[in-house]
């Protein structure tokens, strides 16, 4: 399992959708202006979690991305093999003792650090942030592409309501 930057940040972008997750959709710009993350590298790190169907997408005002599973059902683990690359294996006939003598430890490290992060759910670490006194404030709405039906005003009878009706007030002595 391979631990960087780009594992971190896809964790704790999920985390963040699944802190909001009751408010509906969570826009990637909302995402980035929280966390120090570009809006590009966060859209190649979604595009990656959702062909592994951990995210969905919706399109549109008041679109984003939501959980694609129930946040207890996603581990750490899941995120961080999504958003990571396949890593290759070298058939290097040359390797050297010393690293002959080391890849078992390497191995053993490796499978700790991998069944520690497939106990991690991604619910556990939601509620950890809560706890720790997150504030989620709900997405204002906006009325996009609504309009306010006006307020109709009431009728002035003192005022003319046509050019005629001025000027039949203009003449009167």
């Amino acid at each position: 399992m391979r631990l960087s930057t780009k594992g971190r940040l896809a964790v704790t972008a999920m985390i963040d959708i699944a802190l909001r997750e009751d408010f509906g959709p969570v826009p990637l710009s909302d995402i980035a202006s929280r966390h120090p993350v570009s809006l590009s590298y966060l859209e190649q790190l979604f595009s990656k979690l959702r062909l592994q169907g951990l995210v969905t997408s919706s399109r549109g005002p008041g679109g984003g991305y939501a959980l694609g599973h129930r946040s207890d059902d996603i581990t750490v683990a899941d995120i961080i093999f999504a958003v990571e690359d396949e890593p290759t294996k070298e058939n290097n006939q040359n390797t050297s003792l010393a690293q002959d003598t080391t890849q078992d430890l390497w191995d053993a490290m490796n499978a700790k650090v991998l069944d520690f992060t497939r106990s991690v759910t991604l619910k556990s670490l939601a509620l950890d942030q809560s706890a720790r006194g997150s504030k989620i404030e709900p997405k204002p709405d906006l009325n996009r592409g609504v309009f306010a039906i006006a307020v109709q005003q009431p009728v002035r009878p003192n005022v003319p309501n046509s050019v005629f009706a001025l000027g039949r007030t203009l003449q009167m002595p």
